[in-house]
Order: structure tokens, then sequence, then C-alpha cells
């Protein structure tokens, strides 16, 4: 991680008041040459201090690969990587290559450090954010490796979970001919075209491989400990989620966030955010969550996805958040921002192109299924214009098709007058999609007011249903909206007399589970008022916990 060209940014040099205030809380290490500091796969390793001595950072020897050495750091340095904070197991393993006095300094310790300690926080942030982004430049990415078909919907699922978890990896694409000529020549090994896609965990595969099963193997599952209860549970990684945690750890609550898929929602899926506040170039939804989630981390939130909660019930004073493996997490309060599921359109096989076509989102990762081919983008309010911009500037010719006969009544102005003057986008307005055709991708969409036109993906923004079906003990509007602080009804109202008060902003019909974004009746629906929905929701937390 210290190699000859590392920026000095990822080695940071500690004045003695702030070495001696990292080892303080260490425990000393006496190592050997040849000796180990922790292995790849470690779960609960610690960051290593090393005082004196030399240690190498190893890619350990894959199925396809030597031993590689990544870097050597002497005196002085930080041993460790952006996953210690998030409870991520090692991908890479760190050796003595000369004896001395180390210092192992425990997660726990590291960081109740960057809780207490800002001049230390930001430098060990800045350097282990770094030494993320210059391994991705290595083979290290090869410890997380993806093997699937070109455009499966499984592959992609594994692709996309990473990229938003911020995982090293690598990923490799293989089409249907690739695949039959590797059975036929006995290249792919073991596997079949069945076991596709298959994940490579440093050189170990698993076949049918769902993001799932990778978190597991990388700890990143949730593993609670016993009798623990936590301070509050974020149902959901969107701006919402998201801002609810960063302010709840930051003020001092323990604080979980839960994600079904990875942290995002609908925000990571925006190919750019031109109004939100700060960014007068506009930025990225993947750009701005990327932040967040590091964000989240600098603050002690415990980030786990995919993990699906699937009910919440009250247990004493406590509340139980179940989660879809059965596991259960305790807690105070919860906050759920579970956001909401994108819309289909109802036509014959949209399930078999969903595998390879249908996308709900347009990011750098979308973008490289369909290539500068043709493609269609249905819906009229901003995501749909900013996804249909963002693909005819990377070399996409696009049709736009719209619903309704005036673009601007649901999009904004700034789009409307960008899109009608983008030659390479075709919009049509009273307009719908009727049919798709193609083999195992899509190849055409047909339109009703034009007909037929060749499309390599079709790109869905028609709107998203509240994702609360699964809270069925909430009032709820009859859309699916959770209602909360004046709104609940009177009937729901009664429940709250014996506390002797009333629901507090954004609290729901239940006491102590809040609600914000838009899974909430009234929201704006709008990344900005999303954060302030979550950071807001977290003053109501602290005044059910107090009283």
């Amino acid at each position: 991680m210290a190699g000859p060209n590392l920026d000095p940014v990822q080695a940071p040099t500690l004045t003695d008041s702030q070495w001696e205030r990292l080892t303080s809380a260490a425990e000393p290490l006496d190592v050997a040459a040849g000796d180990y500091v922790f292995r790849s796969g470690d779960r609960d390793y610690p960051m290593i201090l090393v005082g004196s001595g030399e240690v190498e950072i190893v890619r350990d020897a894959l199925a396809w690969a030597d031993e590689e050495i990544l870097a050597t750091v002497g005196p002085g340095s930080l041993v460790g990587e952006l996953g210690l904070l998030n409870g991520q197991a090692a991908f890479l393993s760190a050796r003595a290559t000369e004896g001395g006095r180390m210092f192992a300094l425990a997660r726990p310790e590291l960081r109740r450090i960057m809780n207490e300690d800002d001049e230390l926080c930001d430098i060990i942030l800045h350097a282990l954010w770094a030494r993320r982004e210059s391994l991705r430049r290595g083979s290290a990415a090869w410890t997380l490796k993806f093997l699937g078909r070109d455009g499966s919907s499984e592959f992609l699922a594994l692709r996309r979970f990473a990229e938003r978890i911020d995982l090293i990896h690598a990923a490799h694409a293989v089409t249907d001919q690739d695949v039959h000529m590797a059975e036929s020549s006995g290249k792919l090994a073991q596997f079949t075209a069945d076991d596709l896609p298959v994940a490579f965990i440093q050189g170990e595969p698993i076949v049918r491989a769902t993001p799932g099963m990778v978190a597991d193997r990388l700890g990143l599952s949730y593993q609670g400990q016993a009798d623990e209860v936590v301070d509050l549970v974020v149902v959901g990684g969107g701006p919402a989620g998201l801002a609810a945690a960063i302010y709840g750890a930051s003020e001092g609550l323990e604080t979980v966030l839960l994600d079904a898929v990875a942290p995002g929602g609908q925000a990571a899926a925006t190919s750019r955010i031109e109004n939100f506040l700060g960014f007068p170039f506009g930025v990225s939804g993947g750009d701005l969550i990327g932040q967040a989630t590091l964000q989240a981390l600098k603050f002690g939130v415990r980030v786990y996805a995919p993990c699906e909660a699937t009910s919440i019930e009250p247990h004493g004073d406590d509340l139980d958040v179940t989660l879809a493996d059965g596991r259960r997490i305790r807690t105070r309060s919860t906050i759920v921002t579970s956001g909401a599921s994108y819309r289909r359109l109802q036509l014959d096989r949209w399930e078999d192109f969903e595998r390879s076509g249908i996308y709900y989102a347009a990011t750098p990762l979308e973008l490289r299924q369909v290539a500068e081919s043709p493609v269609v983008v249905v819906g009229g309010a901003n995501s749909a214009g900013q996804a249909a911009l963002y693909l005819s500037a990377n070399g996409c010719a696009v049709h736009l098709v719209v619903r309704g006969g005036d673009l601007s009544a649901r999009m904004s102005s700034y789009l409307v007058d960008r899109l009608t003057d983008d030659p390479r986008v075709q919009i049509h307005t009273r307009s719908h999609i009727v049919g798709l055709d193609g083999d195992r991708g899509l190849r055409k969409v047909a339109i009703d007011s034009v007909g037929e036109v060749d499309a390599r993906g079709l790109f869905c923004f028609i709107g998203a249903d509240p994702a609360t079906s699964w809270l069925p003990e909430l009032d709820r509007d009859h859309d699916g909206f959770v209602r909360t602080g004046t709104d609940i009804t009177l009937q729901s109202l009664t429940r709250w007399q014996a506390m002797g008060r009333e629901p507090l902003p954004f609290e729901t019909s239940l006491p102590r589970i809040f609600a914000a974004g838009d899974v909430r009746r009234g929201s704006m629906k709008r990344v900005a008022a999303a954060v302030g929905e979550g950071s807001s929701a977290v003053a109501s937390v602290h005044r059910a916990l107090a009283g």
C-alpha cells in the first residue's frame, strides 16, 4: 500500500503526537520476519502500526496467478484498508519482511479514535480511501472476480452490488458463443453455462452466485452479537436512509443501515443530478451516493447489504427488525426509508428481456451494455430526461417515449430545453410502447405512433410504487404510502392516548417507527428533500428515545 510511486495521502506522515495517540490504544506486537500480521479472509483483523521493521502487502496466489507483492511499508506506516471500517474480511495479506515492534489497533479502538479525534479521523479516512482507489488499478481486483453471461440480469446484479458497495473487483463477460466454444474445448473446466455467473473469492468459486452469497463470504452480512440492542436501524440506503444514518451516528446513536440491494436506491441510478445544492456542474447519483456511503462509514454506521428487512415488531420497549434470512436486530428505534419499487410495462416478454435489455437505471454500468447502440427511454419525468441526455451524450441514438402530450408537465424546464435541442434524441409524445422483440437480447421496440425501432436497450422510468407491503401494521394511504405525524388517521391515534403524547414529526402509527423519503405520504420525491427528511427524522428519534 506504500509503494515507490505512492501519493503522500496514501502514506500519511504522522507527527510524534499523532503516532503516540494511535499506538496508546493499540496492543504491542513483536513480529519476526516471515510472520503474517493478518491474512486474506480474516474477518476481524486489526490495523497494523509499524513501529520498526517492514511489512509487505501481498495478493495471495490464485488458481490462475502467482502471489504478487503489491507494496512494502516501513516504520511509521499504517497497514490497513477501507474495509476495516465496515467489517469486510481482508482481501490482501500483510507479511513481515523484517522483524520489529509493531502495534495492533483493533477495529473497536480504531472506531473510537475516529469518533473522538477529528484530526486523526481525517488522516486515517483519507489514507484508507486513497488506498482503495489505488488498488483498483492492479491485480488486487482479482481477489473478487465475476464471470458471467454478457447482459444477463444475474451478472449485472453482481456487478451493480460490487460497484455500489465499492468493492475492489474484476468482471469478465462472455457471450453465448464464448460459452459454447469454452464448453466444447473444456476451457470452462468444471463449470458449465448453467453455473454462470460464477464469483471467485480468493480464487475459490461460487457457482450461480448472488450478491447475498458474496456478501456472506466477505463478512458484509449482518452478524449481531448476543443480547445486542442498537439505538437505530435505518431500513433503506437511498438518500433519505443515508442521511438518517449519518446524522444518527454522528450524534452518538449506535446505527445500523440495511439495504435489500446496496446503498443508493433510485438516486444511484440517476446519471446526473443538476439541481442538488453545492454542485453547480451537476453530480452523478453514483458519485453522490459513494461519498455519502464513505461519510456513513466515517461516523461508524454499520452498513449491511444486500440485507432485506421483512417485518418490524414491538418487543417490550424495543423493536425487532426481522431479516429475510430469519435473523433479528433488536433496536430502540427504526426509520423506514425503503423507497419505492420500479413499475413495469404490461407487455409480452417483459420478463424475458429484463434478463437482457431492459434497465431501470442509466449509469456507466448500463451504458456499457448498450455501447453506442440505439435505445428507447420511456417516461415523462426528470429521471427519464436525465437518462436520455446521458445516453445521447455517450453515443446512443435515443427515442424518448412520453405518454402525455406536454413534456414540460412533469419535467424541469432545463431538461426539456436540452432534450429538444439534442439532435440525437427523438421525442415521441402521446405515445406508448406496444411490443418488444429479439432473440436472447432485446433488438426492437414497437412504439404505437411510429412503429418498430431498433433498440439494444429499453430504459424504463415510469415511476415506482412504495415498498411498504412488508409493513401491514402501519397506517398507509390507498396507494401504500406511509402516513406520519399529523397525517395519521384518527383511528390510528387512539393507541397513543395511553402514552400521553401525539406522534412526532415523521413518526408512523407505531411508536418509535419513523418514515422518511419516497416511502412517506406527502414527500416531494426529490433527492434534496429526501436528505432533509432523513436528517430531520433523527431529531424526532432523539425526542422519542428521551421520553
